[in-house]
C-alpha cells in the first residue's frame, strides 16, 4: 500500500499533458483533437448511462436488495460513482443489467515481467490502469531479478494509494516449463501463465492476467465484473484471436497447434483460479502439452498455444470476451471489427514485435492513445480512492510525520521539505550488462544530470571504458525523449555496461545530492569516481585509477584519491593526449585550473603547482570549501540531501569524507576537463535570488552544527575554518 504525501490531485482526462519538442504542429493538432473527442465521448456515456438508470429506476425487475453500499459501475468512464447498477453501452449486443463491482473490492491483476525492456512497457500499462481506476488495486507480478528490482524501487518511490505490489520470482518457475520447446520471442517467461495456479496464493479466487504490451482505455473494473457473468465449468474468460493464424492458412505448409476455430489471445485472459484448481488445471494442460508436442516438436506462440489446445479438448472452460476487451493490433487482424466508435474501445494490445508500427488503418489513433499513457505525468496518479479504507503504509505515515514538523512559515521551508520528497525512480531504464573485474580494482564513473546535459553522455563514453552509473532527473516525456535519443546513437547502444537510472521531476528545485546517491546506491564495482557530467575525463583514466587502487591499497585503507580538474572556456577544445600536452595549454591560456576565474577556494588545496612536476601521489590537507573530484570505495558516506540546486552539495560531502578521517591523495598523472556551457538554472537563481542564498547559507550552518554532534570536539575545525575564509 502506498499513499503519496502531497495535496490528493483531482484529474481529469487527458488534461496536462506533457508536450515533446519533437511534436509537429500537425501531430499536436491531432492529438489534440484526439483528447476532444475522447472528452466529447464521455459525455456521451454519462448522458446514455444516466438515461439507462432511469430507466432501471422505474423498471421492478431491475432492482437490487441491497441500497446501502456505493458500487463503480461496469461501464468505468464516467464520474457518477452512487450509481446502483452498471450497463456497458457501445458495442455490447446484450441488454439489461449487468454485474456490478463493489467501491471498495479490490481488483487482482497478474503480469509475467522480465528483464529491462519489459519493466518499462509494464509501467505505461500500469499508468493507464491508473488513470481510468476507481477500486483498490493488488498488482502481482511474476518476475526475474531484474524486473524485480526495477519495479520494487519504482512503486515504492510512486506511492501510490490503494495500490498493493507482490513479487514472485519467476527464476523458481522456470523448472514448470522449461520442457517445453518454445519459439516465441517471449522465451521462457512466455509459458508462465501456464502455472498461476500454483504460483498464486492459494486464497486468491480470481486474476486478471495482463501481457505488458497492453493500454487501458476504460476502468478495468469494468472487466474485473465480468467473471460474474462466468457460467457451469467456465473458468477462463478469452477474446478470440482477430489473426488467421489458427486457421493455418497464412502461408503453405504453415501447421498451427490445435484450437476452436479461430483460437484465442491470452494477452487478457480472466481466471477463476478456485475452480481451476478444483479441476486439476495443472495436469490438464500438462497432459495437453505432452501429447501435441509428439508432433508439434515446439510451441510457436509459447502459453497460446497450450491455452487454445486446452480449449480445443474442453471448449466448455471458455467463456468468450466480447473482443473489445483485447484489440489485437499485430498485422493483417481483424482488429478493425472489434469498435466502431472510441467508446467501443476497452483494450488495445500491441501485440506485434513491430509494436508502434503495425499495419492499421486507425493505428495513428492508437498510437497518440498509447503515447498519452507513455509521457502522461505519474505524479498525477497519486490519487486517493475516498471512501475506501486504505491499509497503514509506515514508509508514509513517517513521512507525513516528518513533514508535518516542518515550519510552514519558514521562509525557508521549500528547502527543507525537498529533503523529504520522494522521486519516483526507474532504475535501469535501458539494458545493463556488466560484469566487475576479478580482481577488485574495477571503478564506476557517477554522475547525475539533466536533460540540457544530454549530449555530454556521448563524448563520456568514448573517454571512459569502464562502468558508469547516471542518475538522469527528467519528466515523463522527457525520459520519453532520452529513449529515442539513447536508441538513436551508435555509441551508446553499442556500451552495455552504462547504467540509466530515471528519477521523475517533482517540486521546484533539482536534487542533485539525492540524484548522486541514487547512481551511488547502484554502482557493482568495489570504487567509485565521483565525477559530473559536464567533466571529460582524460584517455585512459580508467585503467589509471584501477592501477592507482593497488599502488594505494584503497582497499584496506581510509583514502580518496584525487583527480585534478580543469576547464577551458572554448566550446571546440582539441583534448590533451597527455600531462605535458595539458600544461602546454594551461601556459597557453587554453585552458584553467577548475573555477579559476570565479571560486579559486574550491579547488586550491589540490595544490596545482606541485601537481605540475608531480610524479608520484601526494597527500593534501582539507581545507574550507574544498570540493574535488574523488576516487572511494562504495562504502563512503551519501550526500547530504538538504543541498538541492546550486551551493555546497559537493563541499559538504568533501568535509564528512574528512570528518571521517579519509586521507585526500592527489594523482600525478590523472586529469579531467570541464567543458563549457550555458548556465543551469539552479546557478541563475542562486545569483539572482537573495532569500536562495540566505536559506543556503542557514542549511550550511544547520549542517555543520550536525557535524559537530555527529563527530564531536573533531568538527570543531570546520566552524572555525569557516570563520577564517
Amino acid at each position: 500500500m502506498f499513499r503519496t504525501h502531497g495535496k490528493p490531485v483531482s484529474l481529469s482526462p487527458l488534461e496536462a499533458q506533457p508536450h515533446s519538442p519533437r511534436y509537429t504542429a500537425s501531430s499536436q493538432r491531432e492529438r489534440e483533437s484526439l483528447e476532444v473527442r475522447v472528452r466529447e465521448v464521455e459525455e456521451e456515456n454519462r448522458a446514455l448511462r444516466r438515461q439507462l438508470s432511469l430507466a432501471q429506476g422505474r423498471s421492478p425487475s431491475h432492482r437490487r436488495g441491497n441500497h446501502s453500499k456505493t458500487y463503480s459501475m461496469e461501464e468505468g468512464t464516467g464520474d457518477s460513482e452512487n450509481l446502483r447498477a452498471g450497463i456497458v453501452a457501445g458495442n455490447s449486443s446484450e441488454c439489461g443489467q449487468q454485474p456490478v463491482v463493489e467501491k471498495c473490492e479490490t481488483i487482482h491483476v497478474a503480469i509475467v515481467c522480465a528483464g529491462y525492456n519489459a519493466s518499462r512497457d509494464v509501467v505505461t500499462l500500469v499508468k493507464s490502469v491508473l488513470f481510468h481506476r476507481r477500486n483498490p488495486l493488488h498488482f502481482h507480478l511474476i518476475a526475474d531479478s531484474i524486473a524485480e528490482q526495477i519495479l520494487a524501487t519504482l512503486f515504492q518511490t510512486w506511492m501510490v494509494p490503494a495500490v498493493r505490489v507482490d513479487f514472485y520470482n519467476a527464476d523458481e518457475l522456470k523448472s514448470e516449463v522449461s520442457w517445453i520447446p518454445n519459439k516465441h520471442y517471449s522465451g521462457i517467461y512466455g509459458l508462465m501463465k501456464l502455472v498461476l495456479t500454483k504460483t498464486l496464493p492459494a486464497n486468491l479466487e480470481r486474476v486478471i492476467v495482463l501481457d505488458t504490451d497492453i493500454t487501458f482505455a476504460t476502468d478495468i473494473a469494468e472487466l474485473w465484473a465480468v467473471f460474474h457473468k462466468f457460467k457451469g465449468q467456465q473458468v477462463l474468460g478469452l477474446v478470440e484471436n482477430q489473426s488467421d493464424w489458427y486457421l493455418g492458412n497464412l502461408w503453405k505448409n504453415h501447421r498451427p497447434w490445435p484450437a476452436l476455430g479461430r483460437g484465442y489471445n491470452t494477452g487478457v485472459i480472466l481466471l477463476l483460479l478456485d475452480k481451476l484448481r478444483k479441476m486439476k488445471w495443472e495436469q490438464m494442460w500438462r497432459l495437453t502439452a505432452e501429447r501435441e508436442l509428439m508432433g508439434m516438436l515446439s510451441t510457436s506462440l509459447a502459453d497460446q498455444d497450450i491455452f487454445n489446445a486446452v480449449i480445443k479438448q474442453n471448449p466448455f472452460l471458455v467463456y468468450q470476451l466480447p473482443c473489445f476487451w483485447n484489440v489485437q493490433l499485430s498485422d493483417h487482424t481483424r482488429s478493425e471489427q472489434c469498435y466502431r466508435d472510441v467508446s467501443d474501445l476497452k483494450v488495445i494490445h500491441w501485440n506485434s514485435p513491430k509494436k508502434l508500427r503495425v499495419k492499421n488503418k486507425h493505428v495513428e489513433f492508437f498510437r497518440n492513445l498509447y503515447l498519452t499513457f507513455l509521457e502522461y505525468d505519474g505524479n498525477l496518479l497519486r490519487r486517493e480512492l475516498f471512501g475506501c479504507p486504505s491499509e497503514t503504509d509506515v514508509n508514509s505515515e513517517n513521512l507525513q510525520k516528518q513533514l508535518s514538523e516542518l515550519d510552514e512559515d519558514d521562509l525557508c521551508y521549500e528547502f527543507r521539505r525537498e529533503r523529504f520528497t520522494v522521486h519516483r525512480t526507474h532504475l535501469y531504464f535501458l539494458h545493463y550488462e556488466y560484469e566487475p573485474a576479478s580482481d577488485n580494482t574495477d571503478v564506476t564513473l557517477v554522475a547525475q544530470l539533466s536533460m540540457d546535459r544530454l549530449q555530454m553522455l556521448e563524448a563520456i563514453c568514448k573517454h571512459w571504458e569502464g562502468p558508469v552509473s547516471l542518475a538522469l532527473y527528467l519528466s515523463d516525456a522527457e525520459a520519453q525523449q532520452f529513449l529515442r535519443y539513447a536508441q538513436g546513437s551508435e555509441v551508446l547502444m553499442g556500451r552495455h555496461n552504462v547504467a540509466y537510472h530515471i528519477v521523475y521531476k517533482e517540486g521546484q528545485f533539482y536534487p542533485v545530492n539525492l540524484l548522486r546517491n541514487v547512481a551511488m546506491k547502484h554502482v557493482g564495482t568495489p570504487y567509485m569516481f565521483l565525477s559530473d557530467i559536464d567533466f571529460l575525463p582524460m584517455y585512459g583514466l580508467y585503467e589509471y585509477l584501477r592501477k592507482s587502487v593497488i599502488q594505494l591499497d584503497l582497499a584496506n585503507t581510509k583514502k580518496a584519491m584525487i583527480v585534478p580538474a580543469f576547464e577551458t572556456l572554448r566550446y571546440r577544445l582539441s583534448f590533451p593526449k597527455s600531462k605535458a600536452e595539458l600544461l602546454s595549454m594551461l601556459d597557453m591560456g587554453t585552458l584553467f585550473t577548475f573555477r579559476y576565474h570565479v571560486w579559486t577556494k574550491g579547488h586550491a588545496p589540490t595544490n596545482f603547482a606541485k601537481w605540475r612536476t608531480a610524479t608520484t601521489p601526494y597527500r593534501v590537507e582539507w581545507e574550507a570549501d574544498f570540493e574535488p573530484y574523488v576516487v572511494v570505495r562504495r562504502d563512503c558516506p551519501e550526500y547530504d540531501r538538504r543541498f538541492v540546486g546550486f551551493g555546497w552539495n559537493k563541499v559538504a560531502h568533501i568535509m564528512e569524507l574528512d570528518a571521517q578521517e579519509y586521507e585526500f591523495i592527489v594523482l600525478p598523472n590523472a586529469y579531467m576537463i570541464h567543458m563549457p556551457h550555458a548556465p543551469s538554472f539552479d546557478i541563475t537563481k542562486f545569483r539572482s535570488n537573495k532569500q536562495y542564498r540566505i536559506c543556503l547559507k542557514t542549511l550550511k550552518e544547520e549542517f555543520q552544527q550536525d557535524m559537530s554532534r555527529r563527530y564531536g570536539f573533531a568538527a570543531l575545525k570546520y566552524l572555525t575554518a569557516e570563520n577564517n575564509s
